[in-house]
Order: C-alpha cells, then sequence, then structure tokens
C-alpha cells in the first residue's frame, strides 16, 4: 500500500489539479517541482497568485481584464470608439490585440451560449452589451459597426447570431469575422496571419 501524502503536498496537487488542461500527473509534477525550487521562485510565484486575486478586476465598461475601474483600451483616445469588437474571453482581446489589425474597443462576453452546458444568455454580458449599444444610440453616436468575434464553434455561432440580432435596431451594422479562424478553433490558439485575414474579411450578418 503506498505511502500517504502528507497534507500540504496532497493539497497543492489537487488545487493544480482542478485547473483546466492539468491532469493528475501533471499536478504532481508541478507541485514536486515547487517543492526543488529555490524558496524565492516559490514565493514569487506565491505572491503573483495572491495579486491577480486582489489586484486584478474586471473593466466597468467592457469586463476586460483590468487593474483599474475602467481599462486602459477603453480610456485610450486613440482607439476608434465607433468599432466595437465583441470576444469571449478576455484572452481573446489579447490575440487581436497582438495583430495590429483593429483599433476600435471591446466588449468581453466571458463564455458563450451553450444550452447543454446549462449557460443561457444571462450568464453572459450580453445585457450589458445591449445596454452599451443602446445607450451610445440615444446619445445619437451608435456604434458604427459591431464585430462578433466569437469563437467558430456551435456555441459561438449561437451566441453571435443571438447577440446580432438584438444589436441589429442599434447599430449601424453587424458584421462576423471571416473564415480565416478554423471551425472548432479558438482565437487564442490562432497565427496572428490568421487573425488578420479573419477580421479583414469579416461580412454582414443577417
Amino acid at each position: 500500500m503506498p505511502a500517504p501524502l502528507i497534507e500540504p503536498v496532497g493539497r497543492l496537487i489537487e488545487a493544480f489539479a482542478r485547473l483546466p488542461g492539468i491532469g493528475p500527473k501533471t499536478a504532481q509534477r508541478l507541485t514536486f517541482h515547487i517543492l526543488r525550487a529555490p524558496d524565492a521562485e516559490a514565493r514569487m510565484l506565491a505572491a503573483a497568485l495572491i495579486a491577480v486575486r486582489d489586484e486584478v478586476v474586471f473593466c466597468e465598461r467592457c469586463f476586460n481584464i483590468s487593474d483599474a475601474p475602467v481599462c486602459a483600451i477603453c480610456l485610450d483616445p486613440g482607439r476608434d470608439a465607433t468599432r466595437l469588437c465583441v470576444v469571449e474571453e478576455p484572452l481573446d482581446v489579447l490575440a487581436i490585440e497582438r495583430t495590429g489589425e483593429f483599433r476600435g474597443v471591446y466588449h468581453v462576453l466571458h463564455g458563450a451560449i451553450s444550452p447543454i452546458d446549462g449557460i443561457g444568455p444571462d450568464r453572459l454580458r450580453i445585457a450589458e452589451l445591449l445596454t452599451r449599444a443602446e445607450a451610445r444610440a440615444a446619445e445619437g453616436a451608435p456604434f458604427d459597426e459591431v464585430i462578433m468575434a466569437t469563437n467558430p464553434t456551435l456555441e459561438g455561432e449561437a451566441t453571435a447570431m443571438y447577440a446580432a440580432e438584438r444589436l441589429a435596431p442599434s447599430v449601424g451594422s453587424v458584421t462576423r469575422i471571416a473564415r480565416g479562424i478554423p471551425v472548432g478553433g479558438d482565437l487564442e490558439y490562432a497565427d496572428d496571419v490568421t487573425l488578420v485575414r479573419s477580421l479583414q474579411g469579416r461580412r454582414a450578418m443577417g
């Protein structure tokens, strides 16, 4: 019978194993790497984890990650505030920003509609998206274009269609990124050239 792990080690393995993409063996390897690492490295990792929880918030306007109530992109006067790009996750903002192709602003939904997983529109930031678009329209300065850059999966397509139908009365046009992104793929794993072509080849929805 194998000897039981001491409590702190077992607890850390369990914590790593709960992370997405981390299986039991990888969780064990990470734990024992930290045990062998210099004290300063382990403490730096612990401090970084605490800082992420204590110092990072979601932007009140676009819901991207931020260290202030309103993120740097939303506050940047050099961005084109008439063009809005809607994405599923903050990582997608980073992916699009890497291309340098898009200079508008963003709205992060924090997921996609997935009835199988019990995720409906009310679990996402879709209501805030509609409110944002309607507020600009009421001010006489509607978004000229809203780009639906959700992932090209069944869930991403459903989310794009749902949001597009409700945005249409309040914005100039709603477009969808082109098929440069493979069906079933995630934006965060796409290369820069593919993302640029997707943005350049966007089309009107409906």
